[in-house]
């Protein structure tokens, strides 16, 4: 049985004689033999060498000439999938030998990873964490220390099988360097750690420091929301104030206009007095007060003057020209 490392190159023998009755055809045949078939490598037959299998380009003879009794080849560049039971069948008639050679491939421990789980504090208890991310088993995990002797923390216990290193109740000289190497049987690699061991925090002021600052957020998105209420009902409260107009309810007369109706009335109705009856109405209708909306604010009754008439106007109106006699400053008749 051969153990390989992927990537390496792997020699497997196969040597023979034969006798002086073996006198015919030279044939070398390599299989790699599978649970229901066999798949061929590399084969001599005739003289000639056939290799355009599935390792094509990574196959040989190490022998050029196979025929000499030495049918022993090189498969390089070793692949996980080229583990597996190996035959080397020489037939020479009436002869046949056979060789079989087991080949496991491994992968060696590559991407190894170190870190610490735990706090880093004087007092606590932590855990260097190693792992190979690649690699075929069984992997072994192995710590030393890096700085000052080798020897490993008195409180620490190692597990050669899952690459932890715990430690407990660290102190500062538990600080410095480690290092985690993880092996197979093909191969090594190895990963740095840096350990820090500091004072314990204040743990209360941090507690304290986080409730206050969790409290001052709160009152923050308080005072925030309040805010934004207060001036959407601001802004309800105008819009409501702008549109509240009734429809139904006409605007209030101005005193003007009222006062002009009235007049306008009351000239038409002169219009079609005569003059008999004009002085009377001149002196009644104008004290009295048009409508309501005069007694809610004293209103100055307006300077009318009736409308004078032409003489001819009022011959056909009927009127009688009646004859007043002057007087003087002093009274007297003229």
């Amino acid at each position: 049985m051969i153990t390989k490392a992927q990537g390496e190159k792997v020699t497997l023998p196969c040597t023979f004689t034969f006798g002086p009755q073996d006198t015919g055809s030279l044939d070398i045949e390599w299989v790699l033999l599978q649970p229901n078939d066999e798949q061929t490598v590399i084969m001599y037959n005739g003289d000639r060498i056939y290799d355009k299998y599935k390792m094509d380009g990574r196959v040989e003879f190490v022998n050029p000439n196979p025929a000499s009794g030495d049918g022993t080849i090189d498969i390089l560049n070793l692949k996980a999938s080229d583990t597996g039971t190996y035959q080397c069948k020489v037939k020479k008639p009436p002869s046949v030998q056979t060789h079989r050679i087991q080949l496991t491939v491994l992968v060696k421990p590559t991407k190894t990873k170190c870190y610490v789980e735990g706090s880093q504090e004087i007092g606590t208890d932590l855990t260097l964490k190693c792992k190979s991310l690649e690699g075929s088993p069984i992997i072994s995990y192995y710590w030393k220390k890096g700085t000052g002797t080798e020897e490993l923390p008195a409180t620490s216990i190692s597990n050669p099988d899952t690459g932890d290193l715990l430690v407990k109740n660290v102190s500062q000289i538990y600080s410095g360097m480690y290092i985690c190497t993880a092996s197979n049987r093909v191969g090594a690699d190895e990963c740095y750690l840096e350990l820090n061991v500091t004072p314990p925090i204040n743990r209360a002021g941090r507690i304290a420091g986080a409730i206050i600052g969790t409290l001052l957020g709160l009152l923050l998105l308080a005072l925030f929301i309040f805010c934004c209420l207060k001036k959407q009902r601001e802004k309800k409260y105008e819009k409501e104030v702008h549109h509240d107009i009734r429809e139904d309810v006409p605007p209030p007369k101005s005193r003007a206009s009222t006062a002009r109706s009235y007049i306008g009335s009351n000239r038409s109705s002169l219009g079609s007095m005569s003059p008999s009856n004009m002085d009377g109405y001149a002196k009644t209708q104008y004290n009295k007060v048009p409508s309501e909306e005069f007694e809610r604010a004293p209103v100055q009754a307006p300077n009318f003057q009736p409308p004078k008439v032409a003489a001819p106007n009022l011959s056909r109106m009927g009127a009688i020209p009646v004859m007043i006699p002057a007087q003087s400053k002093d009274g007297s008749i003229v």
